[in-house]
């Protein structure tokens, strides 16, 4: 009986142990789901740049916009629940993934010219836009000077002025693994896959400077918008998230329990379901 006791108490303590030292759901990077096939796909000349795309599913449209050093893959848990009744646009940006780069200097105004280009050769006249970290940002762009394309705004992890970003952020080690990551993915898809240092070298020229919009700027919007973060996003304040959704007319905060700022790969599910609670109601 003591054998026995002795070791039962040795499980629970082992299983204690493991559950004490495993990362918590934000500290992990899941790889994306595989994109189910597409309806449509190709590369479309847009302001001199072929820009990689593929459409999904019929219905009403949303685009989904990957952030910086990302692609189009990271959506797929995404791309397979929202297809199912949406017409689903994903697109690399330039210079990421399987789309080209130009020398004209990175700006967010320049990337959201891409994708209302890329809108314009689908036909596409409006579209819900899901936006995460930079492509939040490009959905911002265009909700400010270009409102008539959207029905509505999902903007993750985005900010409105460089002081929006946590400055350690490249000491965490779930953004540096998701860096890394990135340059792996980069060698196996760019049509420049040696040219990883030279890519992030021009698009960090941007992200020094940019986004900075005024006050003014954001009280412009009137696309109806949520302001989203996770509860233990890396990169993104929660005290300049909560600036922007009091600061867009009308804008609502939504806040992902146990999730960072990849928190569509941690929770798919939760991300899914707080994407379609805003865009289809």
């Amino acid at each position: 009986m003591k054998l026995a006791a002795a070791i039962s108490l040795f499980c629970a303590l082992t299983l204690s142990t493991t559950a004490a030292i495993a990362a918590e759901r934000w500290e992990t990077l899941p790889d994306p789901v595989a994109l189910p096939a597409a309806a449509k796909t190709g590369s479309a000349p847009v302001n001199g740049i072929n820009m990689h795309y593929a459409v999904y599913g019929s219905g009403p449209a949303v685009l989904l916009i990957h952030g910086g050093l990302g692609y189009s893959e990271v959506w797929g848990a995404q791309v397979a629940d929202l297809s199912k009744d949406h017409t689903v646009i994903v697109a690399d940006s330039r210079g990421h993934g399987r789309s080209t780069r130009n020398a004209d200097p990175y700006s967010y105004d320049l990337m959201a010219s891409d994708y209302l280009a890329l809108l314009d050769y689908l036909k596409i006249e409006k579209t819900a836009l899901v936006g995460w970290s930079d492509g939040g940002i490009i959905g911002l762009d265009i909700a400010i000077k270009h409102p008539e394309r959207l029905t509505k705004l999902f903007a993750h992890a985005a900010n409105s002025k460089v002081d929006g970003v946590i400055p350690t952020v490249m000491e965490n080690k779930t953004f540096a693994g998701y860096i890394e990551k990135a340059g792996e993915v980069y060698k196996t898809i760019s049509p420049t896959p040696t040219e990883y240092d030279a890519f992030v070298t021009q698009i960090s020229g941007m992200w020094a400077s940019q986004p900075n919009w005024s006050d003014d700027d954001l009280k412009k919007i009137t696309t109806p918008t949520a302001i989203v973060l996770g509860d233990h996003d890396e990169a993104i304040s929660r005290e300049h998230t909560d600036y922007l959704a009091k600061t867009i007319p009308g804008a609502t905060e939504i806040i992902l329990k146990d999730a960072s700022h990849f928190a569509m790969l941690q929770d798919p599910e939760g991300y899914n379901k707080a994407v379609r609670d805003f865009i289809d109601r």
